[in-house]
């Protein structure tokens, strides 16, 4: 019976147990692509998602730019080196050309798929950007006709080893159908997204960093977990966190004042160091026109839709604001890549998207859309076709495959809820995570590091008990791991920021690998052996 007649079962089922080649792990736009990749290098190919392949996670819930550059010299120079010392000089040129190249490949592939780029006035398709719900409508529709096995509403709890060690499939539940899955493969690509330590920003209530915790727990090390400290501006009342209009957008005090600096990119420290003390307003008082008004209006709709039903002109009126933390998702940590091919240092492993680091391309700084949305394309078509690669030559031998990891299986009870509080009570501040010192992380990491020694230990019978305690777990560890990596990186550095050493250390041009559940282990990694001149921020 090959995948798909399996994936046929009938709903009634209690338990479902497939062979395939390669399994995907998150059915955002890197899952996507690597399953489509998979599907094109010959490989059988099943995809799990946590929520509905092609409605959930941060992209189909809004739009997003796209680092889709012409390959000319001058072109791709000038976009290589366009975040280069923004992001602390820790990216690679080796692997940014190879990311623009298949990046460009692939969204003229959406175009002739039929995804309705918008033109300009000559009638030439801007290439750009694209709308996330057509997007990913498409995407899933593709992977869908492809021959991929889709199993929506089941998230992976736990991935299987081989005596080896090298990673052969996946477990997890069925929240619909009930019952559990287990999935044995060839190779596995993780990209389930990133953590937002459910901060409510938009489309990222599923990013928990499941992904992080599955790897980690069979082995893989992390890299750029430093890097994790990117909070979006949002008004109060909203979960919308698309800075982009907020370039036309004055910042003031509640008596009025104006916020000198205060600004959605430079500026954003300014508004962070205010709202430690006092409240921040906000007004779209830099778009003049209505020409300009309108095309905000119609390049961003769901940027306008809170403000609408509280019946507030943000152009003439001005609202509140807050800071919300989006984690790695808008950051630059994941699992650590080995290579081009995306593979982990776990065998059978690959990683892509959100779930994988983007220091490669971004190096300590990266932020929404652009080029979050290029590394999504390319590692995950990276990452498919190496696991189809992969998994020509593997041998599973599903009665010798063990899970690997076991929070949210054990024997002790923890109150969820009240261990959500905690870990978001340590990563939400702005005085904790924003504005960081050793004293503080290592008072932070302490509370933490008992939260994991409880959690690591905890178990619930009921499957979404479990799946919730898994995601606590998660968001506990991928805390961790940025705190540790904090700790170890005594400079600022892209986004992230040390009050005790404020200045960038020449000395520390290097990458930060972390590794381990229990106890957490932090190494140095040679930067790209390339002559840079100091980032000043």
């Amino acid at each position: 019976m090959t995948a798909n007649d399996q994936g046929k079962a009938p709903a009634d089922r209690a338990d479902l147990d497939i062979d395939t080649d390669v399994l995907v792990i998150g059915g955002g736009p890197a899952g996507c692509w690597a399953a489509l990749n998979a599907v094109e290098a010959g490989a059988r190919v099943v995809l799990v998602d946590k929520g509905y392949c092609g409605s959930s996670g941060a992209t189909a819930s809004a739009g997003t730019q796209i680092w889709y550059v012409a390959p000319t010299p001058d072109e791709r120079e000038a976009a290589m080196a366009s975040r280069e010392a923004m992001g602390g000089y820790l990216s690679d040129r080796q692997w940014m050309g190879p990311v623009l190249d298949k990046t460009y490949e692939s969204v003229n592939r959406l175009a002739d798929w039929g995804y309705p780029f918008p033109r300009d006035e000559a009638g030439n398709q801007q290439r750009i950007s694209v709308q996330g719900p057509e997007y990913m409508r498409l995407m899933r529709r593709k992977v869908k006709n492809a021959g991929v096995t889709i199993m929506d509403h089941a998230p992976a709890l736990q991935l299987l080893r081989d005596d080896a060690g090298a990673v052969t499939g996946a477990s997890g539940i069925r929240r619909q159908q009930g019952g559990e899955w287990r999935v044995q493969a060839g190779a596995v690509v993780v990209a389930a997204g990133g953590c937002a330590f459910m901060s409510k920003a938009l489309g990222c209530d599923v990013l928990t960093g499941d992904g992080y915790l599955l790897g980690a727990e069979a082995g893989a090390e992390l890299s750029g977990m430093e890097f994790s400290a990117a909070y979006a501006i949002s008004p109060t009342f909203a979960s919308v966190t698309k800075t982009a209009l907020y370039r036309f957008a004055s910042f003031y005090r509640a008596d009025g004042s104006l916020i000198e600096g205060a600004g959605s990119a430079r500026g954003r420290s300014i508004i962070a160091r205010v709202l430690l003390t006092e409240p921040v307003y906000c007004q779209l008082d830099l778009a003049e026109t209505d020409e300009v008004r309108d095309i905000m209006r119609r390049s961003q709709p769901n940027f306008f839709l809170p403000f609408l039903r509280k019946g507030i002109d943000p152009f003439r009126e001005r609202f509140p604001i807050t800071l919300r933390l989006e984690g790695t998702v808008r950051g630059t940590g994941g699992l650590r890549v080995a290579g081009l091919d995306c593979s982990t240092n776990v065998s059978g492993l690959y990683a892509a998207g959100d779930s994988a680091t983007r220091e490669p391309i971004c190096g300590g700084f990266t932020g929404g859309g652009s080029h979050n949305a290029a590394w999504a394309i390319a590692s995950g078509s990276f990452a498919g076709q190496a696991a189809a690669l992969h998994a020509r030559g593997a041998i599973v031998r599903g009665d010798t495959a063990q899970p690997a990891g076991s929070a949210g299986y054990g024997a002790g009870a923890v109150d969820i809820g009240a261990a959500l509080a905690a870990v978001q009570a340590e990563v939400f501040p702005l005085d904790i995570n924003y504005f960081r010192s050793d004293a503080v992380l290592a008072a932070a990491l302490g509370r933490l590091d008992a939260l994991w020694s409880t959690l690591e230990q905890s178990g619930d019978v009921d499957p979404d008990r479990r799946l919730a305690l898994r995601q606590v777990a998660a968001m506990t560890a991928t805390a961790r791991w940025m705190f540790n990596a904090a700790r170890a990186r005594t400079e600022t550095r892209g986004m992230h920021r040390r009050e005790d050493f404020p200045k960038q250390d020449p000395g520390q041009h290097h990458r930060l690998v972390v590794s381990g559940l229990r106890t957490v282990s932090v190494r140095t990694e040679p930067a790209p052996a390339q002559i840079f001149r100091e980032a000043a921020e």
